[in-house]
């Protein structure tokens, strides 16, 4: 039976593919010619088409008011990125039948695949009855006894219980109120069932689009999204995959059942080749659809091209990130083969609590307080800006608390005096903040940072990877390698010159290739070269998103008593102290709008003169050998009424820069005589 391409793809199941489909008409009478994304085609009546794919490429909206639309609404046509922030209003027609549920509604490992209904009528399972309105959270679809199920959840009485439902279970059920947001593009990956429309509510409108607002000025009413999907298929002269939009005006019939579709030439993702069994391999292929980039290989893998596939294996790559306060950041997955070399970077730490956990026995972690504290307790100690700690280890200690003594949970710290070490606890509630110390000044290789270091290790590259046309690491102010992920790749080469391979991650590259029965000269791969992945802020997300999916989450700090509520201490500005040791330049962006306009000049002064005075002196180290004492007078300076008036703003993330002991005697020194001249010119002007 005949029907629009549009209708088609509407209802069709994407676990049915492929599908062979014939034209039946098109726009005009001796066919159609359609072009998009350059493939030009022509969709002859009678043709033979194969679907291998589709999905939503943009959304039809139209007003509606009352949760109806309008015969006379216009209708706009919204691309994936429109911004904006919208809330899903539930479908009033119900589900009849879990297993129309399954075919209809996006089900999934993440949080958008998680659907919610309810039914008005109590469901009888074996151990467990669902009564009518109970909100039924559907997570997953598995065979469960041979027969296919959905297993669910439900939350009664503060208590989760986990049961399944089979495909075959009938009767009404309802979409629930869902209360969270979602872009667009969130929205058509996962909350438009197939063969229906789905109405939102504008809640949030996003001020970042360039073009005309095709929706009325000032609307926060309600729209009806229809999508129009992007079809993938392939026809049987041509080599490469044809681009079709739902919306094109011809009739199709299904004729898969009674058609050979091995005739069609047979697209595979790498997904496709990377199942196929390690015997197989090397193989031989030629590009039917190659990526989008200008990266090396990525503008390599162009269509047409013949590549050999050499074997397939799971490598390990370390997840870095871009240090820096403002977003977006950059995301690198870095391969060990990097030979590229690093130097330590400090880190930064919100609370007392964080810096046990940073801790190490392989080396003393030492700190300089950023942010004020006072304690309630006399036994706890009292942090002023710029008080130095070598954190020892976590333990127990009684207070004084109305009137009773208490045990807590305590920090044991030594501080660093000037000539001395003074042991003092800190309250593990403690919310303050804290840069790290660096003494270690050698290089390291990727692999050794690793091996000796707890991940997350910040760092910055000192020696740039030769063996790499273009480092994108060089370039990178600081990077905190994050975590150590393993991730499928294909070790691949060019049949026209093999003297270099290259390694393309399964999961993260857009690229279909077509096996060709040719026999493979080079079984051994010739050298493979290192390739620095950049990776999306989408895709970073996803990488942590599987990675850590059986891990648990760390525990929580302890809380604060809230009746003993430290006094507001003073806080450094936004770029933290790390910035005003390492970036003078954008410490004084910062500082001089609390400035005096004649201050100016001398903050200035202090930036060049601090770049001026980056020199080593010796450390001066006592007999036992620990950490002398960091000259910090300079930061507890800062407490002055230059940055005073910041304590009640609330403190943001910002970059860790490195904090050399070198440099803070020149710092104080320039500041205490920036002061001096300061004091002396207010006089004068008095006079």
């Amino acid at each position: 039976m005949a029907s629009t391409l549009e209708k088609f793809i509407h209802s069709l199941d994407p676990r049915a593919l492929p599908r062979v489909l014939q034209i039946q008409s098109g726009i005009y009478f001796q066919g159609s010619i359609y072009e998009m994304f350059g493939n030009e085609c022509c969709l002859s009546t009678g043709e033979v088409i194969k679907i291998i794919g589709f999905k939503i490429n943009k959304l039809i909206a139209s007003i509606c008011e009352n949760n109806e639309v309008s015969r006379f609404s216009a209708k706009v046509e919204l691309p994936l990125n429109f911004p904006g922030l919208y809330k899903v209003v539930a479908d009033k027609t119900p589900y009849v039948s879990v297993e129309e549920i399954t075919r209809k509604v996006s089900i999934g490992p993440t949080r958008f695949g998680h659907p919610c209904f309810y039914s008005p009528e109590d469901i009888k399972l074996a151990n467990l009855t669902i009564k009518h309105g109970e909100q039924i959270t559907f997570n997953s679809v598995e065979e469960v006894n041979g027969k296919m199920a959905v297993n669910c959840g439900m939350v009664r009485n503060n208590q989760y219980h986990s049961f399944t439902l089979p495909l075959s279970q009938e009767g009404k059920f309802y979409e629930c109120e869902d209360d969270q947001i979602y872009t667009l593009k969130e929205i058509a990956e996962w909350k438009i069932p197939k063969c229906r429309n789905r109405i939102v509510k504008l809640s949030n409108t996003l001020h970042m689009w360039d073009c005309s607002n095709p929706l009325p000025e000032n609307f926060d009413g309600c729209l009806v999204l229809t999508p129009v999907y992007e079809v993938q298929a392939v026809m049987k002269f041509r080599k490469d995959i044809v681009h079709i939009l739902s919306d094109l005006d011809v009739e199709v019939k299904d004729i898969t059942d009674c058609y050979d579709s091995s005739s069609f030439l047979q697209p595979l993702s790498l997904e496709d080749v990377f199942e196929r069994t390690s015997k197989e391999f090397p193989m031989v292929a030629e590009i039917i659809e190659g990526p989008s980039g200008s990266q090396k290989p990525y503008n390599l893998l162009h269509t047409g091209k013949e590549i050999i596939i050499y074997k397939k294996y799971q490598a390990t790559r370390v997840l870095a990130s871009e240090i820096r306060s403002d977003s977006p950041k950059r995301h690198f997955l870095i391969p060990m083969s990097y030979k590229g070399k690093f130097k330590r970077r400090p880190r930064e730490f919100p609370t007392a609590y964080d810096l046990d956990i940073a801790r190490s026995e392989k080396e003393q972690l030492h700190v300089v307080a950023t942010k004020a504290f006072d304690s309630p307790h006399k036994e706890l100690f009292s942090v002023s800006v710029g008080d130095q700690f070598l954190v020892q280890q976590c333990q127990t200690s009684e207070v004084l608390y109305e009137g009773r003594k208490k045990v807590i949970d305590v920090l044991s710290c030594e501080q660093i005096l000037s000539d001395t070490y003074k042991k003092v606890l800190l309250p593990m509630y403690m919310e303050g903040g804290f840069v790290e110390v660096i003494h270690d000044k050698k290089q390291y290789q990727l692999s050794e940072i690793c091996k000796k270091f707890r991940l997350p290790f910040n760092a910055k590259v000192s020696v740039r990877d030769l063996s790499i046309e273009e480092d994108v690491l060089a370039a990178v102010p600081g990077l905190q390698f994050e975590e150590e992920i393993t991730d499928s790749y294909l070790l691949i080469g060019s049949t026209s010159s093999p003297v270099e391979s290259w390694e393309i991650p399964v999961y993260r590259l857009n690229m279909s290739v077509h096996l060709l029965s040719r026999d493979v000269q080079t079984v051994v791969p010739p050298v493979t070269k290192t390739t620095v992945e950049e990776i999306s802020e989408e895709q970073y997300y996803m990488v942590r998103r599987y990675e850590n999916q059986t891990l648990h989450p760390p525990p929580r700090p302890p809380k604060k008593p809230t009746t003993l509520a430290p006094k507001p201490g003073f806080a450094l500005p936004k770029q933290g102290v790390s910035e005003v040791l390492q970036a003078p330049k954008n410490f004084c962006v910062d500082t001089t709008k609390k400035l005096c306009s004649n201050q100016a000049a001398d903050v200035s002064e202090l930036q060049v003169s601090c770049q001026n005075h980056l020199v080593h002196r010796k450390n001066k180290k006592d007999m036992t050998g620990k950490a002398t004492l960091v000259e910090t007078s300079v930061i507890k300076g800062l407490t002055n009424k230059a940055l005073g008036k910041r304590e009640a703003e609330k403190e943001e993330e910002h970059n860790y820069d490195y904090v050399d002991e070198n440099i803070i005697e020149n710092i104080k020194k320039v500041f205490q005589d920036t002061t001096i001249r300061n004091k002396h010119a207010l006089s004068e002007g008095r006079r």
